[in-house]
């Protein structure tokens, strides 16, 4: 039985999944009326907005030092990159398809986590990254028209992971030192006149005329998306244990190409499905690997201990 700290954690673990679920469709919505450039970085400004106010009411402190250029990480990974990486690359291509290219993302962001860490996890993690990696490419070049034929939008997508998975293994750590929510409004916070700069350049470049569907969508992936979900997402994996929730993580593309097929009528292939499945069983695979506790070292046998001389200890 779960103890109820872990199922509370769990539970907020699955409140901030299931908002990031809709983050890939909706945007599929918005791309449709607005533009890429306005989504991914309006969103941001939104998003900032809330932040600032949120920050201000709590007073919380300042960062210190050398952590405004960990946040500028965290920022460019999570408020830049994986936004406008994904905004672009969903205007040219089915929100399933996107969804099972992010799938890496928990793998990704378990490799970014062991980089920077300077962890030395075993062989089987690293054969299992990019047994996972080379299935999301060969998914994405085979429904772009062939082995080895990758379209652009498939490159932005995995920039997207790259970027997002900096940015999460960098909050991961600074979240420690800041708090989990503060690390990701100062982020917002921080890169919110680039932010602002880009939505009023989008403005005047194109006119942003999104019928009240799009705007609602583009409304969710402001406030909800960049901001509230990681109120519910950090809030689990703080209670935790850690581990267990962070794994949670691993049904985020299966719900999202369900929300594809209902809300964008999407037909759902077998090779979707096939790939998808592929991609997560392979994720999970090494956020488990990665988190398995490395086996205690064998005591010495009797005779061996016996045989060992006793140190003494000096005053």
């Amino acid at each position: 039985m779960i103890p109820p700290s872990s199922a509370a954690g769990l539970w907020w673990g699955l409140l901030g999944i299931a908002a990031f679920s809709f983050t890939v469709p909706l945007t599929k919505i918005a791309v449709a009326g607005l533009s890429p450039l306005f989504i991914g970085s309006g969103r941001a400004v939104v998003a900032a907005l809330l932040a600032g106010a949120a920050l201000a009411l709590t007073r919380q402190r300042l960062p210190r030092g050398a952590q405004w250029g960990r946040l500028v990480l965290v920022a460019g990974g999570v408020v830049v990159g994986f936004p406008l990486l994904t905004s672009y690359a969903l205007a040219t291509t089915p929100a399933s398809h996107g969804a099972v290219v992010i799938a890496l993302l928990p793998a990704a962001t378990a490799t970014a986590a062991v980089l920077r860490g300077r962890e030395r996890p075993p062989l089987a993690f690293w054969l299992i990254t990019g047994l996972g990696a080379l299935v999301a490419i060969a998914f994405a070049s085979l429904q772009s028209g062939g082995f080895g034929q990758l379209h652009g939008a498939d490159l932005l997508l995995l920039g997207a992971v790259l970027a997002a998975a900096m940015g999460y293994a960098e909050g991961g750590l600074l979240a420690r030192e800041l708090g989990a929510w503060q690390t990701v409004s100062w982020a917002l916070v921080l890169v919110s006149p680039l932010m602002m700069v880009l939505a009023v350049i989008a403005t005047i470049q194109e006119p942003q005329a999104g019928s009240p569907g799009q705007w609602l969508a583009f409304a969710y992936l402001g406030v909800v998306s960049m901001f509230l979900g990681f109120f519910a997402w950090y809030r689990g994996l703080a209670i935790g244990p850690m581990a267990r929730v962070s794994q949670v993580q691993l049904i985020q593309p299966v719900l999202s190409i369900c929300w594809a097929g209902l809300l964008l009528g999407e037909v759902l292939t077998w090779t979707t499905i096939a790939g998808g499945l592929a991609v997560i069983l392979c994720a999970g695979a090494a956020v488990r690997v990665r988190l398995r506790p490395a086996p205690p070292a064998p005591l010495p046998s009797p005779a061996v201990r016996a045989a060992t001389p006793l140190q003494t200890v000096k005053d």
